[in-house]
């Protein structure tokens, strides 16, 4: 018997308990221990046999350690059968999570209970494929068509009462697994329960499959995934019998196993693993985090403040006047409410973040006691100077002193107060309490404790950090301006910000540049333009003004109703501004540019490789250590597609080579603006790939 399954028997009940900490995944032992137990069962005159989980957690999942690696006996799809047709009754006890394979065994047993908190889902589709033990074909038998395309579809996580109306489940119960999963084969063994396989249940009714087929791709922004799951539900349906279903779910299951877009979310499952594993860290103790302060109560500063409210942080804010503190507290408070009403708060702790949490204070001396302090202030060096020079004076030693800056140095920063090796770089993305993104911006004289405390903090406020240098703009800002200064060229060109928009959607981001433009505020961008002018701008940069007359008129986006889209009311996706297009046409004549068409496949393809050449200078330079830093950047923090794994993801499976032979192409008409990174020159010469370089550090 595998060391990962212990078997044991109770009167006529085989009991099989997996063993296999942390998370009972369902590697080649278990699965071998699995089917080694139910044929043992059999062979010694057992009525029943029930399966359940030790530790924390049932099946929660494959191994991830066989992702890519040539499957071994028995595979998932076959264990599960073997379960189903035992003439013995099969039941399953469910704690913690049965998730992917975990549910597709539950629901290849003949019975299921679970304790209330446990919970069930396929998500697969998150990772490029589909349910491929027979999840696609089961489920839609216990639940119906409509809610088992909603589970798959989407790979959301059902809660055990949720799944006992769905029919996942057959009861919920509290106590331990293993005592009301006794209790359960044993009820059924007395009832005379018959053995009810799955397989042998009708198929559902059917729904119409194309209309579905165009909701979920169309849902899905392009991922692949969850849409040819729908197929594989329909087969379900419409199969001749079980196992023609099944063989159209493994047919479509290995389709998308070979396919681009599944490497691409396997990279980005692997990489937000990977991201904050920083060798420089090992050992390295964070310091104690109890109490941090924020400085500025705008949206930025609030949106910190709420983030560590909900993470259990005790929070001094500090404004400028009462007012405006008052005012930042009703930013927090909508900010706790909007928690309330999506499940996230309860209304008691609204209230005592409100009154025992939170400290509102105008004076610096509120922060002598903080253990990390934030400046969220205006993106100005003299006014981030002047904050830093009181946090010198009056926080307590050992207390880390962070700035929020989006571009400025931060080692100019640092290099302003007595105490340099205490400074880093937060920075946060807006809304700060919901985006996931965190970059930790390390200093030439950062401290290691201090870094391994940014990460620290970030991992208690449910953040994804990565680890940036300093220059204009880290890893993602940089990036930014380049490829938007791309969009900018193209519109210039010829393109219109609206056809940009849509090819940039169509292939898969959230929202195009000039529609995030508005969102993210015009004036920003304008601030950032003329910053760079006054630094003494190269006059080989191509450079435009049709967005600063949008901002010299007063239209900001969204916040004014009118940027490149004019917005209604209440209203966050726009209409095209007709002011706009006069603008560029006036611009384009001004500098003697004769428009031109392009294709969206151009628009994407100009897009993309400006930000891959962006980015492999920045890991070149070392700002990011990793390309992997670089595609979660850009995954988590700018609404990359991330079934393409992120930009340098992307261009591995484009072919750097042909990559860089475009901006070679490209560089004939502007040289200052397509020059090669040299990263990407030295990999293109050597046959590597971004990857390579992963696996390296």
């Amino acid at each position: 018997m595998s060391q990962v399954i212990r078997y044991e028997r109770i009167d006529d009940i085989a009991v099989l308990a997996a063993q296999n900490p942390p998370v009972n995944a369902l590697g080649v032992d278990v699965r071998r221990g699995l089917l080694a137990g139910i044929e043992r069962a059999e062979a010694e005159g057992a009525r029943a046999v029930l399966i359940y989980g030790e530790g924390r957690t049932f099946f929660a999942g494959a191994d991830i350690r066989e992702f890519g690696k040539p499957p071994q006996d028995p595979w998932l799809p076959a264990l599960c059968d073997r379960i189903e047709a035992s003439p013995l009754l099969v039941v399953s006890a469910l704690h913690g999570t049965a998730l992917g394979g975990g549910l597709e065994v539950a629901l290849s047993c003949h019975y299921r209970i679970a304790v209330p908190s446990a919970k069930i889902g396929l998500p697969e589709v998150n990772l490029g494929i589909i349910p491929g033990a027979g999840g696609t074909q089961r489920l839609p038998r216990v639940t119906g068509v409509e809610a088992a395309l909603d589970m798959i579809t989407t790979g959301r996580h059902v809660r055990a009462p949720e799944a006992l109306s769905m029919g996942v489940l057959d009861c919920v119960k509290e106590g331990d697994p293993r005592e009301i999963g006794l209790a359960y084969a044993r009820e059924l063994l007395d009832n005379n329960a018959p053995r009810r396989a799955v397989c042998d249940m009708p198929a559902p009714a059917p729904i119409d499959f194309d209309a579905a087929y165009d909701a979920v791709l169309k849902k899905g922004r392009g991922q692949l995934s969850p849409a040819v799951a729908v197929r594989a539900v329909q087969a379900a349906c419409e199969a001749d019998d079980f196992a023609a279903g099944q063989a159209r779910e493994r047919e479509l299951f290995m389709e998308l196993m070979t396919s681009d877009q599944r490497k691409g979310l396997i990279h980005a499952f692997f990489a937000e693993r990977a991201v904050s594993k920083l060798p420089e860290l090992q050992g390295v103790e964070p310091r104690p985090l109890h109490q941090i302060g924020v400085i500025g109560g705008g949206t930025m500063g609030a949106g910190i403040a709420t983030a560590a409210l909900l993470a259990g942080l005790d929070v001094v804010l500090l404004e400028m006047s009462p007012e405006a503190a008052h005012a930042a507290r009703d930013r927090i408070a909508a900010n706790l409410s909007g928690a309330v009403k999506r499940g996230k708060l309860s209304s008691d702790a609204h209230d005592d973040i409100l009154q025992n949490r939170l400290t509102l204070a105008t004076d610096y001396d509120a922060l002598s006691h903080v253990d990390l302090v934030i400046e969220a202030v205006f993106e100005d060096m003299a006014v981030k100077k002047q904050v830093f020079a009181r946090l010198d004076a009056v926080c307590k030693d050992g207390a880390v002193l962070a700035t929020n800056t989006s571009y400025l140095d931060i080692n100019e920063i640092a290099g302003s107060i007595s105490r340099s090796s205490d400074v880093v770089g937060l920075h946060f993305f807006s809304p700060a309490h919901v985006m996931k993104l965190l970059e930790v911006v390390v200093a030439d004289q950062t401290a290691p404790e201090v870094v391994a405390t940014g990460f620290a903090l970030g991992k208690r406020l449910g953040k994804v950090s990565v680890r940036a240098g300093v220059c204009d703009g880290f890893i993602g800002n940089r990036i930014l301006s380049t490829y938007r200064a791309c969009a900018d060229h193209m519109v210039l060109d010829g393109a219109s910000p609206y056809q940009i928009d849509k090819a940039l959607t169509d292939f898969g981001f959230a929202m195009g540049p000039f529609a995030v433009s508005d969102l993210a505020g015009l004036d920003i961008g304008w601030a950032t333009r003329k910053r760079k002018r006054a630094a003494g701008q190269d006059p080989r940069v191509r450079d435009s003004s049709y967005a600063d007359k949008l901002c010299e008129a007063g239209h900001f986006g969204q916040k004014t109703g009118k940027g490149y889209y004019l917005y209604e009311k209440g209203q966050r996706a726009g209409l095209p501004n007709p002011e706009v297009m006069p603008l560029i046409e006036a611009d384009r004549a001004a500098q003697g540019l004769a428009p031109r068409v392009f294709t969206d496949e151009e628009i994407v393809r100009r897009y993309m490789t400006a930000m891959v050449n962006e980015a492999a200078k920045v890991v070149g330079e070392g700002i990011a250590r990793r390309p992997l830093d670089v595609d979660v950047t850009l995954l988590y923090g700018y609404g990359f597609p991330r079934y393409w794994g992120g930009p340098l993801k992307w261009a591995d499976l484009n072919g750097l080579a042909d990559v860089l032979t475009d901006i070679r192409n490209w560089s004939e008409d502007d040289a200052y603006f397509w020059q090669p990174a040299p990263l990407l020159e030295q990999l293109v010469a050597e046959g590597r790939s971004f990857d390579d370089l992963n696996k390296e550090n």
